[in-house]
């Protein structure tokens, strides 16, 4: 049932219908579907990148208990600061990017500096690593191979953990950066030693269809959109139940550069820069091809300061 689903939703001859998809944006396509889930505003305090909490729109899915989803908390500015983080930052080394066994970037140089040079590189990248970096043949974390996790991402995580009533630790990401061509299989993460934690996931760009199934691939999937700025959340039986993202749809909205709202205009000086456009170009041209996905996960117990074992990812 999950890869009759998956193949359905990736094919291009013929192309798919989005009937039944639920689309957030459309209210007609989650009616009786999902329920509100309850924010709590009372601790935070304002910051450029997000709308107060007592605004957002927050969802679980009826039928995939734990499933949280986000619509759009993100101002503009703010998604433009965190797709220059993913782009720019969180590429860096030490981070551990999928182009690193390629050698295609000087050791002296960072990716994004590099491709300003190369543009080649740029559809080459598909995955960044922080904290923890997940090794893709083992499936398994290890204390020798990580790195100090960014703390502005820690930041956020901790907000919307807050928000929610979770308590997590930002240990280890997954910055994923999808193609229009791009897909990602079927899978369960399994990898982090504490389960309970949730997941966190924050999107930016364009869109992509969102496969939740169960526990066992027999299970039909729930078919979601994911829109620029948008959150989700995995948390009870849906952390460990199998997901996919079989495509990539591009966008007809770019939130990003939409800079109506006043809260968008930073007042500091050192943010004035994400509302310049001639500053943004360079990454607007990236984007228009492109998927952000970062994914955050705990991957230690509360209390526990080291590593003692893992289990394997399950794979389709």
């Amino acid at each position: 049932m999950f890869k009759d689903s998956f193949k359905y939703y990736k094919s291009r001859n013929p192309k798919p219908s989005f009937e039944e998809v639920l689309d957030f944006t459309n209210s007609s396509s989650w009616t009786n579907k999902v329920k509100s889930v309850s924010i709590n505003s009372d601790n935070f305090t304002k910051t450029f990148d997000l709308i107060d909490p007592s605004a957002w729109e927050a969802f679980e899915i009826l039928d995939r208990p734990g499933f949280i989803y986000i619509k759009n908390p993100f101002t503009s500015i703010g998604q433009r600061y965190w797709i220059r983080q993913a782009i720019e930052e969180y590429t860096k080394k030490p981070n551990k990017l999928n182009i690193d066994i390629h050698s295609l970037v000087p050791l002296e140089q960072n990716w994004w500096d590099y491709a300003k040079q190369d543009k080649s590189v740029l559809k080459k990248l598909r995955w960044s690593t922080l904290g923890y970096h997940h090794n893709w043949d083992t499936k398994i974390y290890s204390d020798q191979a990580k790195n100090t996790f960014p703390d502005n991402l820690s930041r956020l995580c901790y907000t919307f953990a807050q928000a929610l009533g979770y308590d997590f630790k930002a240990e280890a990401a997954i910055v994923n950066f999808y193609h229009l061509d791009s897909t990602l299989a079927g899978h369960t993460d399994h990898s982090e030693e504490y389960l309970d934690a949730p997941l966190f996931s924050f999107s930016f760009g364009n869109s992509a269809v969102f496969l939740l199934g169960g526990l066992t691939i027999d299970e039909k999937p729930t078919a979601v959109v994911i829109h620029s700025g948008d959150v989700v959340i995995m948390s009870k039986e849906s952390r460990l139940s199998y997901h996919a993202v079989p495509r990539i749809v591009k966008t007809e909205k770019q939130m990003w550069n939409d800079f109506n709202c006043e809260s968008d205009v930073p007042l500091d000086s050192e943010l004035r820069m994400y509302t310049s456009q001639s500053n943004f170009n360079e990454f607007q041209d990236y984007l228009e091809g492109l998927r952000i996905n970062l994914n955050v996960r705990q991957v230690l117990p509360h209390g526990q300061l080291n590593l003692i074992g893992t289990v394997p990812n399950k794979d389709i």
